[in-house]
């Protein structure tokens, strides 16, 4: 193997026995998200991009109904449950594994019901004081994302003496208050929170450092999908021209151990990570036998 971070083998993740990093493919159910808000708010129009996801390759599907954009308001959970349920009962149905991105606990709560089985929460289940232990019942993963204050002013609370030790730090007490809680800690994931309460600069640095979030002993996810860093790198405004830098942030992730990468442009992503393996083992790789 070549060039690649030296980890622990992959466990399951939400039951998929597969090699890391898994792609998760991002179905946002809202009219204001960052990238595709309103294409699909329609929930045929939401549970046909998640197959179309699945089909090219996507082992998770993230189901969001509440923008989390920088400036974003917060959504009803009645209004969030209209939007995603559909879809989620829909994919889960199909036998697709079904995430919810959400940081409500009857959000959480409707979502398993219907057939998630993955939860993904930009607060580290800090936004809804029943979360952590419904959580705690529900026995699913969760993704703990680190993040500070909420859409609506995260981009004010970017201050940090150093931000990777920072960051790591916040996620440490997370994890330490979930299994406190009763969450088991091989059902929790970490997530540094790219572009949430980070400048540019500060998301690129955790990217850049993501190495050292293995310590943790948690498995790892990357969501640089089109992010405004990406921009600001490559001098890029709008996010449909950020998928090369988005491509390169996924097989940084990969090279790196990410466990799972969450992505806008599943298809792209998975034949860029299917170069990667066969480069890492090509070796062993009896497709490339002369």
């Amino acid at each position: 193997m070549r060039h690649r971070a030296e980890i622990s083998p992959p466990t399951p993740i939400a039951g998929i026995a597969a090699p890391w990093p898994l792609v998760m493919g991002i179905v946002n159910v809202t009219p204001d998200s960052f990238h595709d808000g309103g294409e699909r708010l329609d929930s045929d129009a939401a549970i046909a991009h998640g197959r179309d996801l699945a089909a090219a390759g996507a082992v998770i599907l993230d189901i969001g109904g509440e923008s989390t954009r920088p400036g974003a308001g917060e959504v009803s959970s009645e209004a969030e449950l209209e939007r995603v349920i559909p879809v989620i009962r829909a994919l889960a149905d199909d036998g697709h594994v079904v995430s919810v991105d959400t940081r409500k606990a009857a959000v959480m709560a409707g979502a398993v019901a219907a057939g998630a089985r993955m939860i993904n929460d930009i607060t580290a289940l800090r936004h809804d004081p029943e979360s952590l232990a419904l959580v705690a019942s529900l026995e699913v993963p969760v993704v703990l994302m680190h993040s500070r204050g909420t859409p609506g002013d995260m981009q004010t609370k970017t201050g940090y003496d150093d931000v990777v030790a920072d960051v790591m730090g916040d996620l440490a007490a997370r994890i330490a208050a979930c299994v406190a809680g009763g969450v088991a800690r091989d059902r929790l994931i970490i997530d540094p929170g790219l572009g949430f309460a980070k400048t540019a600069r500060q998301s690129a640095a955790l990217l850049a450092d993501i190495v050292r979030f293995h310590a943790l002993g948690c498995p790892l996810l990357i969501g640089a999908s089109r992010k405004s860093f990406i921009g600001a790198l490559t001098r890029t405004a709008r996010s449909e021209d950020r998928l090369p830098g988005s491509l390169a942030a996924a097989l940084w992730a990969g090279q790196q151990g990410a466990a799972i990468v969450r992505v806008h442009d599943v298809g792209e992503t998975v034949q860029a990570l299917e170069i990667f393996r066969a480069l890492c083992y090509i070796d062993g790789n009896e497709e490339l036998a002369e």
